[in-house]
């Protein structure tokens, strides 16, 4: 069995994201970066399927030069070779759209000449949350494509994915070859293993850089959410605290 799983480079969950001047993109001077956390399920369980059906599994990202990092990490885990589509030189490159990234994604694919049997996507980055890159590969490719996806079976020549609803569960069975895109809670994946990321850098990463290509959507600026904030309130010291900690169990209806 023969599956791409598709990355990308995010900054950590929970780091303080802050704005560059011109609000295009995100000041990255101070930020760790990751796999996308949904994406970490999908290398995972490319992994897992390898394992245990046999084949191969290729990564591949869209992104800047140090996104080679998340690669190797895959590859840490377990994943074969990769293929790195370079778009700029650090992290303050600018952001591809959706139809354009979907676009150079596809065509590396043919362009890479393996029959895959399965191409894993996440079902949205962690950071610009875009909901539309599996899909519009899928498109692109005339692939059967399912979304949401909390549970992966494989039986032959089909595919039973699983999608959680607020009443239960979604089955769907689909022919290979298809596009699935996987959320947290499908699996847990693993850490990569010192063993595994020795071997990660004699793995191979096929690279190649783009040019920039217009997906047709305009970014006017990026906008940070309110912060949250928290408020404590002092009543006191010792058993002194007590009538004022009795008082607001009473507010709260607990006493």
């Amino acid at each position: 069995m023969n599956i791409l799983v598709c990355i990308k480079r995010v900054p950590l969950t929970g780091d303080k994201l802050v704005l560059t001047p011109d609000a295009q993109t995100l000041d990255t001077r101070l930020l760790g970066f990751t796999i996308s956390p949904h994406e970490e399920c999908a290398v995972e369980e490319a992994v897992r399927l390898v394992e245990k059906y046999g084949g191969s599994s290729v990564a591949l990202t869209l992104g800047v030069e140090p996104a080679t990092e998340q690669l190797r990490d895959a590859m840490a885990i377990g994943i074969d070779r990769a293929i790195h589509l370079v778009t700029g030189a650090d992290d303050n490159a600018p952001e591809w759209d959706p139809l354009a990234t979907a676009g150079a994604i596809a065509d590396a694919i043919r362009a890479d000449g393996a029959a895959f049997d399965l191409l894993l996507f996440g079902n949205e980055a962690a950071d610009s949350g875009g909901y539309q890159v599996g899909i519009r590969v899928a498109h692109t490719l005339d692939l059967p494509c399912v979304t949401g996806v909390k549970g992966l079976e494989v039986n032959g020549n089909m595919l039973t994915a699983k999608r959680e609803t607020a009443g239960g569960m979604e089955i769907f069975e689909l022919p290979l070859p298809a596009v699935v895109t996987v959320k947290e809670g499908l699996n847990l994946p693993r850490y990569p293993s010192l063993p595994g990321r020795l071997k990660a850098k004699k793995k191979p990463i096929v690279t190649s850089s783009l040019a920039w290509r217009d997906g047709g959507l305009e970014k006017l600026q990026l906008k940070l959410p309110p912060e949250q904030t928290h408020q404590a309130e002092m009543l006191g010291k010792g058993a002194d605290a007590a009538p004022r900690v009795v008082d607001v169990l009473e507010r709260l209806g607990l006493l």
